[in-house]
């Protein structure tokens, strides 16, 4: 039996045998037709573990014939990357092309190794394809970020995973000693979590744990595997996106006793402390709301002082702003706003701005009827005068509905005596 793992022997060579992001490779899709026009820019792909961003990174070096360089942002620095520009500024020849450097987790590099790439990637010495799991927007520097086209990666769908698992039974030679039948799919899909890498994982660990030649993958024996053999697991598959979303529902559940366990396991485990700051800010907005304005505040201030401090004292801010958002009255109104006016636009498309609302720069404007009968709310008492801000095909539609907290009683009282009626509904 080989000692390279299943998924490692079935990472396909060329774009061909790639399975999955069909929007990106598939017939007439955009890095298809860069990668056969032979002239690939820097760019940036972005999405979930074990979707293929190294797997594509490699079949575009390979099917361009280009020199490749790898590093990973986790063991490598600034003298690494100088180390790896300047072989590959060695390795330039006239009209040779030049040189592809892959980084792994490239969200993880600081700013000054981030930096250290600017020169190189600006002047071509190499071409950069970063891969990463978080929002480059975020966490790659904006200077770099300019110079790079970002491609979105999918999560792999049931049909691409399940090709995936006959690709591997058929094709794999140490598999192919063994008769493998898939009686069922569901646990080796669910564990996966949509990640093709901890799939294959998976199927080995069941394959060699069985000593007939024979093997009939079930369920259970799925789950049986798995229960003995927790190392499957780590924080940048399946179990980083559990914790996560196991700590930001406990928030919203307002249990904050499981929120701190949460977010104690994600630090134990490595976590990169500025996802988490960065998810307490959304679940601020997106869960406590208008309920607790302060809340937004706080994740915001919380997320500049973890920028700040670091590990491990960044643990601190992160547990006092759970405890803060947990403890906090909730509300998913502005959320439910958004999604309903962002429904009523695409349902009714782009409707005129009423005329009395109209900014009316010019002479024939002003003649058009832009701006007339404005009401200027601070020349009425209580500073509000009633009129239509909304299109006339829509001005009777409400999408902030005020829910029952004491902060948002507030404002419903407060938008009942401007508006009356309105706002009984």
């Amino acid at each position: 039996m080989s000692r390279s793992p299943l998924a490692e022997r079935l990472r396909p060579k060329k774009l061909d045998d790639y399975i999955g992001q069909e929007h990106l490779v598939g017939e007439g899709g955009v890095l298809r037709k860069m990668i056969e026009s032979g002239n690939i820019s820097s760019i940036i792909l972005w999405g979930p573990p074990g979707v293929g961003k190294t797997t594509l990174a490699k079949i575009i070096a390979n099917t361009l014939d280009r020199p490749f360089y790898t590093l990973s942002a986790i063991n490598s620095g600034v003298k690494d990357v100088r180390e790896v520009i300047e072989k590959a500024r060695k390795q330039q020849f006239f009209n040779h092309p030049n040189p592809i450097l892959f980084i792994d987790e490239i969200h993880r590099f600081s700013k000054s190794q981030q930096d250290s790439l600017l020169g190189a990637v600006e002047q071509g010495t190499v071409t950069l394809i970063g891969a990463t799991t978080e929002n480059p927007s975020f966490e790659v520097i904006s200077p770099l970020l300019s110079r790079c086209q970002v491609y979105v990666l999918k999560h792999l769908d049931k049909t691409n995973l399940q090709r995936i698992l006959e690709l591997a039974i058929t094709k794999d030679t140490d598999l192919k000693q063994k008769e493998i039948v898939i009686k069922e799919y569901e646990s080796l899909l669910r564990f996966s979590g949509g990640d093709a890498r901890k799939l294959l994982n998976i199927l080995e660990l069941v394959i060699l744990a069985e000593e007939n030649e024979k093997v009939v993958v079930t369920n259970d024996k799925v789950t049986e595997r798995l229960q003995s053999n927790p190392a499957i697991y780590d924080k940048n598959g399946e179990m980083h996106y559990d914790i996560i979303s196991a700590f930001i529902k406990s928030i919203r559940g307002s249990d904050p006793d499981a929120a701190v366990y949460w977010l104690a396991r994600m630090i134990e485990g490595g976590e990169d402390v500025k996802f988490i700051a960065r998810r307490l800010i959304i679940s601020a907005a997106e869960d406590i709301g208008l309920a607790n304005p302060n809340a937004l505040l706080l994740a915001q201030s919380a997320f500049d002082a973890v920028h700040k401090i670091g590990h491990p004292e960044s643990r601190i801010i992160l547990s006092e702003c759970t405890i803060y958002l947990a403890t906090s009255p909730k509300s998913n109104s502005a959320y439910e706003a958004i999604n309903s006016a962002q429904a009523l636009v695409k349902r009714t498309g782009n409707l005129p701005v009423p005329l009395q609302i109209r900014n009316a720069p010019t002479k024939l404007m002003k003649e058009l009827g832009y701006g007339k009968d404005y009401k200027y709310s601070h020349a009425y008492k209580g500073n509000f005068a009633e009129q239509d801000f909304l299109p006339e095909m829509v001005k009777n539609e409400r999408l902030y509905k005020p829910q029952s907290n004491a902060s948002e009683l507030k404002i419903l009282e407060r938008l009942k005596a401007w508006w009356g009626k309105r706002f009984d509904k």
